[in-house]
Protein backbone atom coordinates (compact mmCIF):
# COMPACT_ATOMS: atom_id res chain seq x y z
CA UNK A 1 0.00 0.00 0.00
CA UNK A 2 1.62 3.30 -1.17
CA UNK A 3 0.62 6.92 0.59
CA UNK A 4 0.02 8.63 -2.26
CA UNK A 5 -0.27 12.21 -2.54
CA UNK A 6 1.07 12.50 1.15
CA UNK A 7 3.42 15.07 1.88
CA UNK A 8 4.05 15.35 5.40
CA UNK A 9 6.65 13.86 7.24
CA UNK A 10 6.30 9.97 8.79
CA UNK A 11 7.76 9.32 11.71
CA UNK A 12 9.61 5.95 12.92
CA UNK A 13 10.22 5.59 16.67
CA UNK A 14 13.72 3.71 17.03
CA UNK A 15 14.91 1.19 19.41
CA UNK A 16 17.63 -0.67 17.23
CA UNK A 17 15.53 -3.51 17.71
CA UNK A 18 14.09 -6.02 14.53
CA UNK A 19 10.92 -4.56 15.58
CA UNK A 20 11.93 -0.71 15.06
CA UNK A 21 13.66 -1.73 11.55
CA UNK A 22 10.26 -3.65 10.12
CA UNK A 23 8.31 -0.44 11.13
CA UNK A 24 10.62 1.76 9.67
CA UNK A 25 11.08 -0.90 6.34
CA UNK A 26 7.07 -0.61 5.95
CA UNK A 27 7.58 3.03 6.18
CA UNK A 28 9.71 3.08 3.79
CA UNK A 29 7.50 0.98 1.24
CA UNK A 30 4.36 2.76 1.69
CA UNK A 31 5.78 6.65 1.01
CA UNK A 32 6.48 8.00 -2.61
CA UNK A 33 9.28 9.56 -1.49
CA UNK A 34 12.10 8.48 0.89
CA UNK A 35 12.61 11.33 2.40
CA UNK A 36 9.44 11.91 3.90
CA UNK A 37 10.68 9.66 6.40
CA UNK A 38 12.42 10.37 9.66
CA UNK A 39 13.29 8.33 12.51
CA UNK A 40 13.66 9.22 15.89
CA UNK A 41 15.56 7.57 18.97
CA UNK A 42 14.63 9.01 22.33
CA UNK A 43 17.05 8.39 25.13
CA UNK A 44 17.51 9.10 28.63
CA UNK A 45 19.61 12.29 29.81
CA UNK A 46 22.66 10.65 31.05
CA UNK A 47 22.77 11.17 35.23
CA UNK A 48 24.74 13.85 36.66
CA UNK A 49 26.14 11.18 38.97
CA UNK A 50 27.43 9.25 36.16
CA UNK A 51 31.23 9.40 35.45
CA UNK A 52 31.31 11.28 32.32
CA UNK A 53 28.57 14.09 33.49
CA UNK A 54 30.56 14.20 36.97
CA UNK A 55 33.89 15.15 35.27
CA UNK A 56 32.73 16.85 32.24
CA UNK A 57 33.70 14.01 29.52
CA UNK A 58 30.91 13.31 28.23
CA UNK A 59 28.49 16.29 26.86
CA UNK A 60 24.44 15.48 25.20
CA UNK A 61 25.96 16.10 21.93
CA UNK A 62 28.76 13.33 22.69
CA UNK A 63 25.33 10.85 23.50
CA UNK A 64 23.64 12.08 20.50
CA UNK A 65 26.97 11.59 17.99
CA UNK A 66 27.19 7.79 19.22
CA UNK A 67 24.05 7.00 18.90
CA UNK A 68 23.78 8.26 15.38
CA UNK A 69 27.01 6.86 14.36
CA UNK A 70 25.64 3.56 15.16
CA UNK A 71 22.18 4.09 12.90
CA UNK A 72 24.88 4.97 10.56
CA UNK A 73 27.10 2.18 10.59
CA UNK A 74 23.41 -0.66 10.35
CA UNK A 75 21.97 2.36 7.55
CA UNK A 76 25.56 0.90 5.64
CA UNK A 77 24.69 -2.64 6.23
CA UNK A 78 21.01 -2.40 5.19
CA UNK A 79 20.91 -0.09 1.88
CA UNK A 80 17.40 0.15 2.74
CA UNK A 81 18.68 2.34 4.74
CA UNK A 82 20.39 5.24 3.25
CA UNK A 83 19.69 8.12 2.78
CA UNK A 84 17.22 8.30 5.81
CA UNK A 85 17.02 11.23 7.95
CA UNK A 86 17.80 10.34 11.92
CA UNK A 87 16.82 12.42 14.69
CA UNK A 88 18.50 11.70 18.57
CA UNK A 89 16.04 13.41 21.40
CA UNK A 90 16.92 13.13 25.27
CA UNK A 91 13.78 12.22 27.50
CA UNK A 92 10.64 10.20 27.76
CA UNK A 93 10.23 8.53 24.78
CA UNK A 94 6.27 9.15 24.58
CA UNK A 95 6.20 12.17 25.10
CA UNK A 96 9.50 13.52 22.76
CA UNK A 97 7.89 11.55 19.67
CA UNK A 98 4.74 12.90 20.49
CA UNK A 99 6.63 16.83 20.37
CA UNK A 100 8.64 15.98 17.34
CA UNK A 101 5.90 14.82 15.26
CA UNK A 102 3.83 18.25 16.00
CA UNK A 103 7.27 20.29 15.73
CA UNK A 104 8.31 18.56 12.46
CA UNK A 105 4.32 18.60 10.65
CA UNK A 106 4.09 14.97 11.09
CA UNK A 107 1.13 13.27 9.04
CA UNK A 108 1.72 9.38 10.08
CA UNK A 109 3.98 7.90 13.00
CA UNK A 110 4.62 4.44 12.29
CA UNK A 111 6.10 1.92 14.95
CA UNK A 112 5.93 -1.50 15.85
CA UNK A 113 4.24 -2.77 19.54
CA UNK A 114 6.34 -4.90 21.64
CA UNK A 115 3.30 -6.99 22.81
CA UNK A 116 3.92 -6.52 26.10
CA UNK A 117 0.55 -7.60 27.76
CA UNK A 118 -0.52 -7.98 31.66
CA UNK A 119 1.82 -7.29 34.81
CA UNK A 120 5.03 -5.96 32.04
CA UNK A 121 2.79 -3.31 30.77
CA UNK A 122 1.85 -2.23 34.02
CA UNK A 123 5.11 -2.06 35.15
CA UNK A 124 6.93 -1.06 31.90
CA UNK A 125 4.66 1.59 30.57
CA UNK A 126 3.62 1.35 27.03
CA UNK A 127 5.21 4.26 24.66
CA UNK A 128 3.06 2.94 21.73
CA UNK A 129 0.17 3.58 24.06
CA UNK A 130 1.60 7.10 25.27
CA UNK A 131 2.57 8.24 21.38
CA UNK A 132 -1.45 7.03 20.46
CA UNK A 133 -2.46 9.14 22.98
CA UNK A 134 -0.51 12.33 22.48
CA UNK A 135 0.39 11.94 18.81
CA UNK A 136 -0.85 15.02 16.52
CA UNK A 137 -1.38 12.37 13.62
CA UNK A 138 -2.71 9.03 12.89
CA UNK A 139 -0.11 6.29 14.31
CA UNK A 140 -0.34 3.21 13.01
CA UNK A 141 0.88 0.22 15.19
CA UNK A 142 2.46 -2.54 13.85
CA UNK A 143 2.51 -6.19 15.94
Amino acid sequence: MKLRDFSQPVIVPWDFSELSLKALVAAIDMVEDRKQVRVVHVTQLPSAYEYGIVWDTISNDEVRSRVEEEFRKQSKEDSRLEGIDFVTLFGEPGSRVCDYAKEVGAGLVIMPSHGRSGISRFLLGSVAERIVRGAPCPVLVLR
